[in-house]
């Protein structure tokens, strides 16, 4: 077992880096169409064969609660960014399918956000990227 005090101080570290990251890289999405929510959908969706993912895959991936996910879900429907439908494996389940439209957005802010993502990020090098790629997967169970 770790020591309490070292992996308190661990702890504070990486949540005050999270989420300093997280401030500056917020910057990514003003003045653009998508909020950083809408990206992250997005993200998740684009990546899914045929553009297409399980509702349930997509609320698995955010980090906001299952009703917020529907309703941001469908104001994205009715800004014509996905196409929402019944999945034929699952009565009870959605798919969701970024439009033309949805993943032109995407690859708008994907471009710059990536850049941006880099730039931050290269403060360590690839040996250290890994490194925290590693513990961060370990911490999440992965």
């Amino acid at each position: 077992m770790s020591d309490r005090k070292v992996a308190l101080a661990a702890w504070e570290s990486l949540f005050r880096a999270q989420h300093e990251l997280f401030t500056e890289m917020s910057a990514d999405f003003e003045n653009t169409d998508l909020s950083a929510a809408e990206y992250d959908v997005l993200l998740t969706v684009t990546r899914c064969a045929s553009r297409t993912a399980r509702l349930r895959d997509v609320t698995a991936n955010m980090l906001i609660s299952q009703p917020s996910v529907s309703r941001l879900v469908d104001r994205m429907v009715a800004r014509g960014l996905l196409e929402k439908c019944p999945d034929p494996e699952d009565g009870r389940g959605s798919l969701v399918h970024a439009t033309e439209a949805g993943t032109r957005a995407f690859r708008q802010i994907a471009t710059v956000h990536g850049r941006s993502i880099a730039e931050r990020m290269s403060r360590l090098d690839d040996d250290e990227l890994r490194t925290l790629t590693t513990l961060t997967e370990k911490l999440r169970g992965s």
